[in-house]
């Protein structure tokens, strides 16, 4: 990117109060998206109770964000390059904290599945632009200490998210879960705007992908749809049918367009790698299987087994403490040997976590029932996201290496939003409620072991099709980026490789 020389003197050094307070910013901004993704699980069963929620209304509440944050992610990002980053990324944080006093004041779940539908729209917005503004604002050769900063607190502040979101619900209302946001959005719309430097891609041409957006909300909606609606009325209800031919013919004129466009958000040439393709389906299935998984347990948890939500909350806490603590070491050996063993070995050793989780029932001890399938699911996390990741970024050209972390990204979401959808009657849900232990516990028991089904799945791709060793661009974005840490709830995004190696833009 060009910069005038008064504007090259704001960028900021990572140990000055300047980078921090950019740090701050930044890590604040994304930990309000990635985090909601996974503290809501927690308050469903209080409130499906609170406001009469159906198997579909519970559904709705997590894939009506999912599917708008999916479906936007990647024209966000366009966006803050044409217009600026960081008004993007100050846009997307008071989008989202309007929606989340939305979601908080609902008095019934369509008015808070709209919400969550617009509270998704603001995470679109200020997600891609968090990364996109470390890497502009911090000096080049302080960019990748920068980035791995803000991986680590995100992993921090995903760790803490769900233990508040338990407390709030505990002692209070799940309507403290959405109202903790707005004081957060506050003050990271006031750092950004006193502490952060705007930045912009001139040479990036005027077009916007919004027919690509809109396809893909309509097809991945229509589909969700469909499958959340089939238990309740059927699958040869017309109002299935019918949602089922509009993803279809959803799903076919996003390729058109994706095809015709001169500025596509999904280049489809990018697929005509074998390792590129291999490394994006095993995304789909090992994070449907983890998007299935932090549905049902956090709902098993409390409905079945009678944990308090501060306990439900909690319960996962050794998967992020796992994954900060190996993650980089699985990137380094997946660099030394190739990803190809680690990542096939890694969503067996989820399976194996689910399978142990799946014998969670009613009155079920932590330490005996659930820690030990906790415990074998991080392990498994950890050998598989980061160089999951890297094969994503390292198997396209350098140049592409954004759009390729940004496409991977898009996948993951698609594949917890479509599991959610799924899961439920393909578990045999039938009309039964998720709030009642009679029809959530053999249910959830048939979603662990479809869950585990997935990941092995994810693991005969892997063994297929991703190559034993590093593609020819593994040099330092490879490098950095496999030892990375990587939510749960989404692969992160990638900002301009080019900063990796010291240079300027």
């Amino acid at each position: 990117m060009q910069r005038g020389t008064s504007e090259r003197t704001r960028l900021v050094r990572y140990g000055e109060p300047a980078g921090r307070w950019v740090l701050f910013a930044t890590v604040l901004g994304s930990a309000l998206a990635f985090i909601d993704a996974t503290v809501v699980n927690i308050a469903l069963p209080r409130l499906g109770m609170a406001l009469g929620a159906g198997a579909a209304g519970l559904q709705w509440t997590i894939n009506g964000y999912t599917l708008s944050l999916t479906s936007f992610i990647l024209l966000g990002g366009s966006l803050g390059d044409r217009f600026g980053r960081r008004r993007m990324f100050v846009l997307g944080t008071i989008w989202f904290a309007i929606a989340s006093f939305a979601c908080g004041i609902a008095p019934s779940m369509s008015v808070l599945i709209a919400a969550r539908v617009i509270q998704g729209m603001g995470g679109a917005l200020l997600t891609p632009g968090s990364l996109a503004l470390l890497e502009t604002s911090f000096e080049p050769g302080d960019r990748a200490r920068a980035v791995g900063a803000w991986s680590g607190l995100g992993g921090v502040a995903g760790a803490l998210g769900p233990f508040l979101g338990g407390w709030l619900v505990e002692v209070a209302s799940f309507r403290l879960v959405f109202f903790i946001n707005l004081p957060l959005a506050l003050l990271v719309v006031l750092v950004t705007l006193r502490h952060v430097p705007e930045s912009r891609d001139p040479e990036r041409g005027s077009g916007l992908d919004v027919m690509g957006a809109l396809t893909a909300v309509l097809s991945l909606g229509a589909i969700t749809y469909g499958f959340t609606a089939w238990p309740e009325v059927g699958p040869r209800s017309p109002s299935v049918l019918i949602a089922f031919v509009l993803g279809i013919a959803g799903a076919l004129g996003f390729v058109v367009v994706e095809g015709t466009s001169s500025q596509p958000m999904l280049p489809l040439g990018m697929f005509r790698s074998r390792a590129f393709t291999a490394a994006n389906l095993v995304t789909l299935a090992v994070y449907a299987a983890l998007g299935g998984m932090l549905f049902f347990v956090a709902l098993n948890l409390q409905v079945v087994a009678g944990f308090t939500p501060l306990a439900a909350g909690t319960a996962l806490l050794p998967v992020t403490v796992l994954m900060l603590l190996f993650s980089a070491r699985a990137g380094s050996l997946a660099e030394r040997i190739g990803p190809r063993y680690p990542m096939t070995a890694g969503p067996l050793v989820c399976a194996v976590g689910l399978l142990l989780l799946a014998r969670v029932g009613p009155k079920a001890s932590y330490l005996a029932q659930v820690f030990p399938g906790v415990l074998v699911l991080g392990l498994g996390l950890a050998m598989t996201v980061a160089p999951l990741t890297a094969t994503a970024l390292g198997s396209v050209d350098e140049r592409r290496a954004g759009i390729a972390s940004g496409v991977n990204n898009a996948v993951a979401r698609a594949g917890g939003l479509l599991a959610v959808a799924v899961l439920p009657a393909a578990s045999g849900l039938g009309q039964g409620s998720l709030t009642r232990p009679e029809s959530l516990a053999p249910t959830y028991r048939a979603a662990m072991l479809l869950c585990a089904g997935l990941l092995s799945a994810g693991a005969a791709i892997a063994f297929l099709a991703i190559p034993s060793r590093k593609g020819p661009r593994a040099e330092q974005p490879y490098r950095a980026w496999a030892r990375l840490y990587c939510a749960i709830a989404g692969t992160p995004l990638q900002p301009e490789p080019r900063s990796w190696q010291g240079k300027s833009r």
